[in-house]
This record gives structure tokens, C-alpha cells and sequence, in this order.
């Protein structure tokens, strides 16, 4: 059974010309599932493929085509559920959300607002060692996802896309329970995270795949303490939704420059609306896109073309018993068997892929060298050249094969900092490129100490100073491990050194 304590963050205090103001923040996060098929059609969800390429006669609203519901999306749906700690609903029913979407052909969207597949969740946000925030999951539900309006190549017209018309989304909802733009970027980080280790969404925020709304309201110190009593939102401020955030540094600024706004507006005797904001990161500030709508503005209604989905519990068991180890899981795993700290772990497990890659390097070896030659040799060189660990040029084998060579002693710290650079650059066994380029270490204890006579007799005065001063004796270390091409073991230099000065 996974333990894990953690203290919750003091919320961000913003101080207003009058009054402290504290922030109160709920997401709507819209993650593209991963399929190869849309929700409702059997069209392809293949990013980048020429405009309009990617449409079924369903997706374009062709008269009398009926949607069919892709039932590996809902199994998604349900992996996710179930990795965020959700009730997953057996019974669920689509609703259509009518509004204008010019880029819909529909004219509505199909959703689900009255019965969504997944109910209640939570998600732990870590903030550092020992602090995070607990942030409640009110639903998740799918939808489709609507095309894309094209402004910008006609001065005159705009163009539409319907390749994402129709591609399955599912929109998690979170309670207000965010309180600092960190925790907000950490939030979505961390269930980004979640998604990629669950398989059902690649995460790619630069693509759209990943995007959020960001609800954000003020209130006076100690009015969230009442709600969270009595969970009546009249202690709450009226928030205000920025839509369509894919930056996690734009939504941090993007709840600062709002709530500034807000603060000035009720300081000022004002009354904040309800609406719905977009950020201008050009200009650092929000600005209003339309009035927010209520559920009944949208006149939702149970879609007619489609029954309501029923689920069996057995299907659902047969799904978690699949789920991979999650991120808190392994994480705490890598603690424990390894012997990491805190923020090894924690970097070791940021991506599904690197946790891979150490559990390899690390199977039968030191975990705590395994973990330092992973992040900060082969990470700090991914990171200087901007690839990730998907394109490493080191495989876990050859990076193991290092370890091994320092671990038998063949091989100094330093020597294996070159070895690794031949390995990046040029590729190869690390062994085989050690005999080759007559690399091994020296550890014949009877030429180490004919190098050691050597240079005390060429520097009999440093000899004087460190008899005076035994920490100078390092400078002897130093030496001889330059006239032996850095292949002398310093272990043994060190030894021999002492004894050779009498310290």
C-alpha cells in the first residue's frame, strides 16, 4: 500500500492597494485521447495531414450518417479514470451541447454533462519534499473535439479544418482546490505525467493535444477556510475562465495578470462578471472573448442517436488490473530499492520513458551511480543539446557497461568521463574502446609508487609544506595523477602519498 504524507502549501497572499487577497483556482483540462480512430468515426486522428483530409461523412454532417461509437476511446476514458483514482460510472449518456461552432459541422457538439463516465478522483501535486496539494477530480467526460478556424491566410476569408473535427477528448474537471499560479502549472504537469504513464494521451501541449481552462476567482483571507466547510461558493469570489491555455508559463502569468485585474476591480467598488477571458501574453494582460454561459444557455439535451453507454464491472476490472505502475507508485519504488533521494526519484520518474531507462542501467548495479550518471551526465547532455531521452545516442546497456568498468576498478571517475564522451559522440562497447585506447586505470600499486618518488623528489620544498600542513598532500595527488595521464587509481596515489610524506 502506497504511503505518502505530504503538507499542504500556504496559499499565495497577493497584496491589493486596500486588502491580502488569496487566489482560489479549478481547471478544465481537455486531453485528446490517444486513438488512431475519432470518437464517432473511423477517420484518422493523425496530426499534421493536409486540411480536411481526415473527414468521414459523419464528421462533415453529411445527411443521415449516424455516429458510432468508438469503444477503445471509452476504454481510455476508464484507464484514466481508474489512474486518477475515480469512480467510473457503468451507466453514462451523451448530451448534445448546442452553440455556434463555424468549424462544427454539426452545429452542436456531442458531450456529456447530466451522466459522465467517470465520477469523483484526486490528484497529488508534489510542490518539493514533504508539500503538496491534494487536488480534488470532479468528473471526466468525452466529447468531440471541434475543427480549427484559419484566419491568417486570406485578408478577406477565413478557412476551416475539419481534420479534428470529431477527435475524442476527454475533459477533466477539478474542484477548486489550486491556490498559487505554481501550483496550477504543477497541477497540469502532474497530470500530464499521469496520462503519458497510462498511455491514453501523449500529452503534446505545442500540438493542442493537451489544453486547459483556467477558472480563477479571488476571496479574503479565511473565506476559502468557510467554503471548504460548508462547500457553499458565496464565500468564493466570481471567477472567470481564461479558455484555451497549451503553455504552462502562460497559465502562471495568465493567473497572475487575472487576479490583478480582479483585485483592482473590487478594490475599486466594482463588481468582477462572470466570463470567459483569453491571455495575451504580447501584452501581459486578459481580455474579455464573451459573457460566460450557464449549462441551460447551451441547451443541452440527451442526443438522440446514441443509447446510453453501459458498462460491465468484469470489462472494468480487466482494465485496472492492466494499469502500469504509476508515477507516486514508482517514484516510491525507486526510493526504496534504489536508496534515491526525494528529488532523484522524482526527476528519474518525471517521464515514462526515463524511469525505463534507469530501471535498466540500474538492474544489478549500484542505484544511487546509476542514478548520478543517468542525470547528470547523460540528462545534462540531452538537455545542452534539446533532446530527449527518446533519441539518446547512449544506450542503457553501454551506459550500464561505464558503470560496470568504474565499478571493477578498470577505470577511474575521470577516465569514465572521457569514456562516456567517445560513447555519446562515436558510439561503441565500453570496454572494447578502453583496451583499445589503452584507457584502464593504472592499479599496479609499483608503478604508482615510482611515480610518486618522482615527483616528491623534483619538489622537495612542497614536501617541507606538506609535512607543516597535511591537507597540501593533495597537491602530490594532483600531480601524480597528471604524469600518469589521469589512469593512476586515486585511491591508491592517495595511500601512497601519505605513507611516501609520513602524515
Amino acid at each position: 500500500m502506497l504511503d505518502l504524507t505530504y503538507d499542504a502549501p500556504k496559499p499565495k497572499v497577493i497584496a491589493g492597494a486596500k486588502h491580502d487577497w488569496e487566489l482560489v483556482i479549478g481547471m478544465e483540462v481537455h486531453a485528446q485521447v490517444s486513438s488512431r480512430a475519432k470518437l464517432f468515426s473511423g477517420a484518422s486522428t493523425q496530426f499534421g495531414a493536409e486540411p480536411n483530409a481526415n473527414v468521414a461523412f459523419v464528421d462533415a454532417a453529411m445527411p443521415g450518417m449516424l455516429p458510432v461509437i468508438n469503444d477503445f476511446c471509452v476504454e481510455q476514458a476508464v484507464r484514466t479514470g481508474l489512474g486518477l483514482k475515480a469512480q467510473i460510472n457503468l451507466v453514462s449518456a451523451f448530451d448534445r451541447k448546442n452553440y455556434f461552432y463555424p468549424d462544427l459541422p454539426q452545429g452542436y457538439q456531442i458531450s456529456q454533462l447530466y451522466h459522465p463516465i467517470v465520477g469523483e478522483g484526486e490528484v497529488l501535486v508534489e510542490l518539493g519534499a514533504g508539500v503538496g496539494r491534494k487536488v480534488r477530480i470532479e468528473r471526466i467526460h468525452i466529447e468531440q473535439d471541434a475543427g480549427k478556424s484559419i484566419h491568417d491566410m486570406d485578408p478577406h476569408m477565413s478557412f476551416v479544418d475539419l481534420n479534428r473535427t470529431g477527435v475524442a477528448l476527454m475533459e477533466i474537471v477539478s474542484r477548486p482546490d489550486i491556490r498559487s499560479p505554481e501550483e496550477a502549472a504543477a497541477y497540469i504537469a502532474k497530470l500530464r505525467q499521469i496520462l503519458r504513464y497510462l498511455g491514453t494521451c501523449d500529452g503534446n501541449m505545442q500540438n493542442g493535444n493537451l489544453r486547459a481552462d483556467v477558472n480563477v476567482s479571488i476571496c479574503r483571507p479565511g473565506a476559502y477556510e468557510k467554503y471548504q466547510e460548508t462547500q457553499d461558493f458565496s464565500h468564493l469570489g466570481t471567477r472567470c475562465e481564461i479558455k484555451n491555455m497549451n503553455s504552462m508559463r502562460f497559465i502562471q502569468q495568465a493567473i497572475e495578470v487575472e487576479a490583478k485585474r480582479q483585485i483592482a476591480i473590487v478594490e475599486a467598488g466594482g463588481q468582477v462578471d462572470q466570463e470567459t477571458r483569453l491571455y495575451d501574453p504580447d501584452k501581459g494582460e486578459t481580455r474579455s472573448m464573451r459573457s460566460k454561459e450557464e449549462a441551460h444557455d447551451y441547451r443541452y439535451f440527451p442526443d438522440p442517436d446514441l443509447l446510453p453507454l453501459e458498462i460491465e464491472q468484469a470489462w472494468v476490472d480487466d482494465i485496472q488490473a492492466g494499469l502500469p505502475e504509476l508515477p507516486d507508485e514508482k517514484k516510491a519504488r525507486f526510493i526504496n530499492d534504489f536508496g534515491l533521494t526525494d528529488y532523484d526519484a522524482s526527476v528519474l520518474t518525471a517521464e515514462v520513458e526515463s524511469a525505463a531507462y534507469f530501471e535498466e542501467v540500474a538492474a544489478g548495479r549500484d542505484g544511487k551511480m546509476a542514478a548520478n550518471w543517468v542525470i547528470n551526465e547523460l540528462f545534462g547532455r540531452l538537455k545542452k543539446e534539446d533532446h530527449d531521452i527518446t533519441v539518446s545516442p547512449v544506450s542503457p546497456a553501454q551506459l550500464g557497461g561505464i558503470i560496470d568498468l568504474i565499478a571493477k576498478g578498470d577505470i577511474s571517475g575521470k577516465i569514465a568521463k572521457d569514456l562516456f564522451e567517445i560513447v555519446y559522440t562515436e558510439g561503441g562497447d565500453p570496454a572494447d574502446i578502453v583496451e583499445k585506447k589503452g584507457m584502464k586505470q593504472v592499479t599496479d600499486t609499483g608503478a604508482i609508487e615510482t611515480a610518486v618518488d618522482e615527483v616528491i623528489a623534483a619538489n622537495p620544498a612542497q614536501v617541507e609544506k606538506a609535512k607543516a600542513n597535511p591537507k597540501l598532500a593533495g597537491w602530490f595527488v594532483g600531480q601524480v595523477m597528471k604524469a600518469t595521464g589521469g589512469k593512476a587509481n586515486p585511491k591508491a596515489v592517495n595511500d601512497i602519498v601519505t605513507a611516501k610524506l609520513g602524515l
